[in-house]
């Protein structure tokens, strides 16, 4: 069966607990109210009647200004939330480079933290015990191998969880921005292997507000507002329908990339 991504009426709403009534009041009343005031619950409505088909050869860009939908969308798609609403079929195996210290244990060693995380991707022990080396090589952490985590510092996380995530090629990757962070020679090999699981990929889901990356990566674009698809079609189309969104907003008109 060929890899596909088909979201149809998808939805997702959340529980959303908030402390007491907004004061105008000064410090000390707003702690007393923390403190003494019962928490009420309200259901908050994240993503609505979200509807696309992506198949092999799709390169997808998502976008939307701040608080539009894209990474709670991405979140979905990799499993991490479940829709509310709706339904989601996808076929395939995917990988997402959205946090790289999500399902870290700061209290297990680096050996063990490569274990954890890949079996939680779904390896087999057998096949994490072929690709440690590779990992560990790529990280640069071979000589900290059986340290615990909570003494790496934040740059090491960051290379471990990226050369666990990106150590096995995937059928759809989804990723939330390009990787620019970290010391230039470990983002320049990086970046390398990013292009290189991006191009062995059949489908690519791609969240920034970098035009030109869009356009050397993606094909296809989708575009969020309040939740809501408000575009899904041509690259070029999807720019240009994003581009009317914002453009009556001057404060996000001068963070977006032309």
């Amino acid at each position: 069966m060929s890899t596909h991504l088909i979201a149809r009426d998808l939805g997702l709403t959340v529980p959303h607990f908030l402390q007491g009534e907004k004061l105008k009041q000064g410090l000390y009343s707003t702690l007393a109210t923390a403190a003494f005031t019962r928490s009420r619950r309200e259901m908050r409505t994240l993503l609505r009647g979200i509807s696309f088909e992506v198949r092999e050869g799709n390169r997808v860009a998502i976008m939307g200004r701040n608080g539009a939908g894209k990474t709670t969308l991405l979140r979905l798609l990799t499993g991490a939330f479940q829709p509310t609403e709706g339904t989601l079929d996808i076929q395939g195996s995917r990988q997402a480079l959205l946090n790289l210290g999500l399902g870290f244990n700061s209290e297990a060693t680096v050996r063990e933290n490569v274990y954890l995380r890949a079996i939680a991707m779904g390896m087999r022990a057998s096949q994490i015990h072929e690709i440690m080396a590779p990992i560990l090589e790529f990280a640069g952490l071979r000589e900290v191998l059986n340290h615990r985590l909570l003494t790496l510092s934040s740059g090491q996380r960051m290379r471990l969880g990226f050369a666990i995530s990106t150590a096995v090629q995937h059928d759809i990757m989804l990723l939330d921005e390009w990787l620019g962070a970290g010391d230039a020679g470990f983002v320049e090999k990086a970046r390398e292997r990013m292009t290189d699981r991006v191009d062995g990929s059949k489908i690519v889901m791609l969240a920034s507000h970098n035009f030109p990356l869009l356009r050397k990566v993606c094909n296809k674009g989708l575009v969020l507002e309040g939740g809501e698809l408000v575009f899904f079609g041509e690259l070029e189309q999807a720019i240009t329908a994003y581009k009317k969104i914002y453009q009556a907003d001057p404060v996000h008109l001068a963070s977006r990339k032309q």
